[in-house]
């Protein structure tokens, strides 16, 4: 999976195309301390003064890096695709290389963060169905009514929950198909910067 940039994160990030690798492994730390702490007003100006560019142009550049890295992490980007994501933006094979040592390094530290960051939503934990099928009544010799039921167990905080749900197969099939084209919809670059936003 490629990374998705839109055209202000490119024109952030290519600011930190043509530095050094020491210069960018400088920017990797504020970006990780940016992570870790916020923002630093005074590591920004610093870092202008000794490059000679405005405090927006090194804020944006690292704000652009820590958006690299944490997409990176939270889509667990393998090393290869990394790169190939990276490789987009046009660094050098080098700044390449010093991206990817920067991303391997810290990849545990900002998905813990980033976990702890998240908003802890009841999640699935187990689902049980039975197939039930009425094929007469008093009233109706030949019917077929069928039905499924289902029992959801979620975990919230440790504490789990069970929901029982009844459902004929038409409802079912059309719940599944709207779970799918919701979870498709998530993958959309639309919906990923939103999701971004939100955080």
């Amino acid at each position: 999976m490629l990374l998705a940039f839109d055209d202000s994160h490119k024109e952030h990030l290519s600011f930190l195309v043509d530095l050094d690798p020491e210069v960018l492994n400088e920017f990797g730390r504020i970006s990780m301390n940016f992570i870790r702490k916020g923002t630093n007003p005074k590591v920004f100006q610093g870092a202008a003064q000794k490059l000679g560019v405005p405090v927006e142009t090194v804020q944006h550049g690292v704000e652009g890096l820590m958006y690299l890295l944490t997409e990176s992490c939270k889509y667990m980007l393998s090393e290869i695709d990394f790169q190939d994501s990276v490789m987009t933006l046009g660094f050098s094979e080098e700044t390449r290389a010093t991206l990817l040592a920067l991303y391997l390094d810290n990849q545990r530290e900002i998905r813990d963060i980033l976990q702890e960051m998240s908003m802890d939503l009841p999640h699935y934990r187990d689902l049980e169905w039975r197939f039930d099928m009425q094929l007469s009544s008093r009233s109706l010799r030949h019917q077929m009514a069928p039905s499924i039921l289902l029992r959801l167990v979620t975990e919230d905080e440790g504490e789990r929950s069970t929901t029982i749900m009844e459902t004929d197969p038409v409802n079912l099939v059309h719940m599944t198909r709207v779970l799918e084209s919701a979870l498709q919809e998530m993958k959309s670059g639309y919906c990923r910067r939103i999701a971004r936003n939100i955080k």
